[in-house]
């Protein structure tokens, strides 16, 4: 082609568009940023870091509180579609399905598992928008049944997912808190990839990967809040991110290769959920700070905000006996154009139910707190009317009105569970012990309970199948 003044300016400009309107595309063999670096190193090392004496018993809780939360939830309408999907689906025999005799695929097991976990609301809370266990669990033990790793590689795998997916909510905060997208679903997926992720042992370049395929598949939105069956909210905080977390950690173990850093340059995860985003926070205090310390096991079986006011009603008990046909009126201080738990259809995430059934019965087990028949109960819709959400700061957390005009006020500390009031050992055990003999029995309950406590000590993870299904 003969070259002429004409097509050198027209190559020129067309070169000059193309800069102004569009950089270089990120390649995947691009090195990748200090904080990718950063990361993918502290993951691919995780399986070997020795955890702090506190970190591992705490992790122990979560795990127990995880599995308690599985097998309870077998007894749920949520528990047993997953189950039902997962026997079902079928797949290859690797790993297991709780509470069941189903074993299936690994990507089939922590679905249906995460689906489990969180049938209801029994499983633990980190404090800002992200329920880790019913995920990060799952996912660590399919794949931990995959690869036969040992019981302290999955402590470890575990505890990696918790840090992992509260960092990335951390990054990402407050933009996509603000969003129409679920933190849920996103702290989960990140998490369940860094469990999966270390049971696969996967190294820093592959953890890499596993974070770019995890970013491509980190997806829900907030509707979740719509459902009244508890069904997709079990599929969106448990089992779609703890899926979605193994086939991040298969793929890049079966040889697929990405980009190496989705954390920056263009289209990059951070900057595509929110342009206020700090990637800093991803490697903040990796190895002194662990989120697992930081989340809290429920000691009531239903929705976090529940939590507190229930714990005061049961200390204004104790301090006065009254009967509920002396109560006039119920007042807690929460906003209802906010609240998740105002007047919800679910007995264990509706607050007017829920106290409306501690204040007749006195206390409030699993049962009475899913017992959904029990919302039309006339008995209990009258006390449920005399419940009222005021948010007016300065008020008591729970003022109970008696009808000869006494008043009955409590406030509450950290809330026994959280991080400033963490449940003891016993505590621990003692729920989980009510929640599995009711599926179990009392002995295999009370077997998976001492193998779980010293789970450190475990050859194989796989010995925890005969400990976890049921015939």
């Amino acid at each position: 082609m003969k070259l002429t003044r004409r097509r050198v300016l027209q190559g020129m400009s067309g070169m000059f568009a193309a800069a102004i309107f569009r950089r270089p595309p990120a390649f995947a063999g691009e090195p990748p940023s200090a904080v990718m670096t950063r990361l993918s190193i502290y993951m691919s090392e995780a399986r070997n870091r020795v955890l702090p004496e506190e970190v591992l018993e705490k992790a122990k809780h979560h795990i127990l509180d995880t599995f308690a939360a599985i097998i309870s939830g077998a007894e749920l309408p949520p528990g047993r579609a997953a189950i039902q999907f997962a026997r079902a689906y079928g797949g290859e025999k690797v790993a297991t399905v709780a509470a069941s005799n189903v074993v299936c695929g690994p990507i089939e097991a922590a679905l249906a598992n995460g689906v489990l976990a969180h049938a209801d609301e029994t499983d633990d809370s980190w404090p800002s928008g992200w329920h880790p266990g019913c995920n990060v669990v799952p996912a660590a033990l399919a794949l931990g049944e995959q690869f036969g790793i040992t019981g302290m590689h999955f402590v470890r795998a575990v505890t990696l997912g918790y840090d992992v997916g509260a960092r990335m909510l951390i990054a990402l905060r407050p933009g996509v808190f603000d969003t129409h997208k679920s933190t849920h679903s996103i702290g989960g997926v990140f998490g369940a990839a860094a469990a999966a992720g270390c049971a696969a042992s996967l190294n820093p370049q592959e953890m890499r990967w596993l974070i770019d395929y995890t970013a491509q598949q980190s997806s829900g939105i907030a509707a979740w809040s719509r459902d009244t069956d508890h069904i997709e909210k079990g599929f969106a905080f448990g089992g779609m991110p703890a899926r979605s977390g193994v086939t991040s950690a298969l793929l890049v173990h079966s040889g697929w290769t990405g980009v190496n850093d989705i954390l920056s340059g263009d289209d990059n995860f951070l900057l595509a959920n929110t342009p206020h985003n700090d990637a800093s926070a991803l490697i903040d205090k990796l190895g002194e700070r662990y989120e697992i310390v930081r989340t809290s096991i429920k000691k009531w079986t239903v929705g976090s905000p529940i939590q507190a006011p229930l714990d005061a009603l049961e200390t204004l008990f104790k301090q006065q006996a009254f009967e509920p046909d002396q109560v006039r009126e119920m007042i807690v201080r929460m906003d209802p154009r906010t609240s998740v738990v105002n007047n919800r259809e679910m007995p264990d995430v509706c607050i007017q139910h829920i106290l409306a059934v501690m204040l007749l019965d006195k206390t409030l087990t699993f049962r009475s707190a899913h017992d959904k028949p029990r919302m039309q109960d006339a008995a209990v819709v009258r006390q449920r009317a005399k419940v009222r959400l005021d948010p007016t700061a300065g008020q008591p957390l729970l003022t109970v009105l008696l009808a000869d005009g006494k008043r009955l006020s409590q406030d509450v500390g950290p809330v026994l569970g959280t991080e400033g009031n963490p449940m003891t050992r016993a505590q621990v055990v003692a729920k989980a012990r009510e929640l599995m003999t009711a599926v179990l029995g009392a002995a295999p309950a009370a077997k998976l309970i001492e193998r779980t406590l010293d789970i450190e000590n475990m050859k194989s993870i796989r010995e925890l199948r005969n400990l976890v299904q049921r015939s």
